[in-house]
């Protein structure tokens, strides 16, 4: 009978408090060898906080954290790297204007010389090897902003495996791919997880989970709700461990009657990025716009909210043509968007959590054009209260929040 630890990287009472806020309260959790275990939870439920602290970004308050059996403390992701845990984030780390093979050797840059230079012949070797290892096709020389989303995403993996990792964290790793390209994902991580490899996959998809996990942890409020195989976790069963128990449904509502046109659109098109789209959404009518990356879909709502110019056709917003919207007169007209790129086009990341929920609105807390911080502070405070942020005060980094949080932010801007 072998006597090896059972689980390549464990989580052993973790606990990390915050002033005012416990952010992940005694959770014990492990993740086994050649296993995918998807980790799940709603907004605020303490799975950011538990990836970063396996990942050396923070560190608990009590609690420890065991690799192959062993209590770890890391100091840093790079020693969290070192002992075999590497992390792949929704917010993509590669530098655009390095080509495919320096992002993967980023920081192991092979050298000659006595370490003098860089040994550039055997970067792209080893690139090239991780990436057909993989079965990528993807150009090493290529520089890594020319990428498609997916091809961005195989680059991280490749980044993370060139390590040889013991485990593989994956964060929200399909949310901006298209089928085929979700299928090549997993085909990835199949391969990884035979050669042995732990790899913790954190998705809201309960459909995708089934293609592609052995069990699911979920969290809530900071705690482990439980632990299931995936053949457990029907719809019903996983919304008990999120959210607790749930009401009945009762009747479903009886429909609305037709309210007036807010927004119409006629003809409108944008040479190169859409044809021309008709629709009328009413009053109290929420629409839904479907269509594969790359199909228009962003170019339609970025148009609508006047970020970029139309080519033909009209807009009109109750009742109000709008030949050539801005995104000021659109502001003006009551038209808000909460952009497909949080980091880059939601948020100031160095700002507050009150300045980036107050940046669409400063004319209301200006008095002779200058701002002032206790005029904005109860409008904040409603809006964390009325979405339920998970934040420590207004006056936190909105970088530091969990994904979800700062989604939140961007939607309480409006």
């Amino acid at each position: 009978m072998s006597d090896a630890p059972p689980y390549n990287v464990e989580a052993v009472g973790l606990r990390k408090m915050y002033p005012g806020v416990t952010a992940l309260d005694g959770v014990t959790l492990g993740f086994a060898p050649g296993e995918t275990h998807a980790l799940i939870g709603k907004n605020g439920a303490g799975k950011s906080t538990l990836v970063k602290i396996l990942a050396g970004a923070a560190a608990p308050t009590s609690g420890a954290v065991r690799v192959a059996g062993q209590p770890v403390r890391f100091a840093s992701p790079r020693d969290a790297l070192a002992h075999g845990v590497a992390t792949v984030y929704q917010e993509f780390s590669l530098v655009p204007g390095m080509s495919v093979a320096e992002n993967i050797l980023l920081g192991a840059f092979p050298t000659k010389w006595g370490g003098v230079a860089v040994d550039w012949r055997a970067l792209r070797r080893r690139a090239r090897a991780v990436l057909n290892e993989l079965g990528l096709q993807i150009d090493p020389a290529a520089p890594a902003g020319s990428l498609s989303v997916a091809s961005q995403q195989m680059t991280e993996i490749a980044k993370a495996v060139v390590h040889n990792p013991r485990v593989l964290m994956l964060d929200e790793p399909t949310s901006a791919l298209a089928h085929h390209e979700t299928e090549q994902l997993f085909r990835v991580i199949r391969q990884l997880t035979a050669r042995g490899v732990a790899v913790v996959y954190i998705s809201h998809r309960l459909q995708e989970l089934r293609e592609i996990a052995a069990r699911v942890s979920i969290l809530r409020d900071g705690r482990l709700a439980g632990t299931i195989g995936i053949e457990e976790a029907d719809g019903a069963t996983v919304a008990e461990l999120m959210f607790g128990a749930l009401a009945p449904a009762g009747e479903p509502p009886a429909p609305r009657t037709e309210g007036r046109p807010l927004l119409t659109l006629k003809g409108l098109a944008a040479k190169g990025r859409f044809q021309p789209v008709d629709l009328t959404l009413r009053e109290g009518e929420v629409l839904g716009i479907a269509g594969l990356l790359g199909s228009g879909r962003t170019e339609l709502l970025r148009a609508i909210a006047g970020a970029d110019p139309i080519s033909t056709g009209t807009i009109t917003i109750d009742g109000t043509e709008v030949r050539r919207p801005t995104v000021a007169r659109m502001k003006a007209l009551g038209v808000a968007m909460t952009p497909e790129d949080r980091k880059a086009a939601g948020l100031v990341s160095m700002l507050s959590v009150r300045e980036n929920l107050c940046m669409a609105s400063l004319d209301r807390w200006a008095v002779g054009g200058v701002t002032w911080r206790a005029r904005q502070l109860p409008a904040a405070r409603g809006s964390i209260e009325d979405l339920g942020i998970t934040a420590r005060g207004p006056e936190q980094k909105v970088e530091t929040l969990s994904g979800g949080n700062q989604q939140k932010v961007v939607v309480g801007k409006w």
